[in-house]
């Protein structure tokens, strides 16, 4: 299996496995809203330990995959700052690989 095809697959497995439980905690609670979901994370610590980790995750992602990105000429990266916070990191760090190996593979191409 090539590289790029592995980063599609965790793609599709980043979006599935988040949502699928973000759909159970909405379709499940007696107040479903966004403020309720992060007071809810953010309740003990054991969920605040995994926003602090995410919180590091996301910010070593940009600092990655912005001066990649310039760096590659890598077309629409920026689409994936907002999609790391309204999908998850889970989905869009493996799209971004994706799209840094296509755009490796155009480039030895030429």
């Amino acid at each position: 299996m090539k590289l790029k095809h592995l980063y599609l697959l965790l793609t599709v497995l980043g979006i599935s496995y988040t949502w699928y439980y973000n759909i159970q905690y909405f379709k499940t609670t007696e107040t479903p809203s966004l403020i309720h979901f992060f007071n809810e994370a953010a309740s003990n610590f054991a969920g605040k330990s995994f926003g602090a980790d995410l919180t590091v995750v996301c910010l070593t992602f940009f600092a990655f995959l912005i001066p990649e990105s310039i760096r590659l000429k890598i077309k629409y990266w920026w689409i994936l700052i907002p999609l790391t916070f309204l999908v998850a990191i889970a989905f869009s760090f493996p799209l971004f690989l994706y799209m840094r190996e296509i755009t490796l593979e155009k480039k030895q191409k030429n």
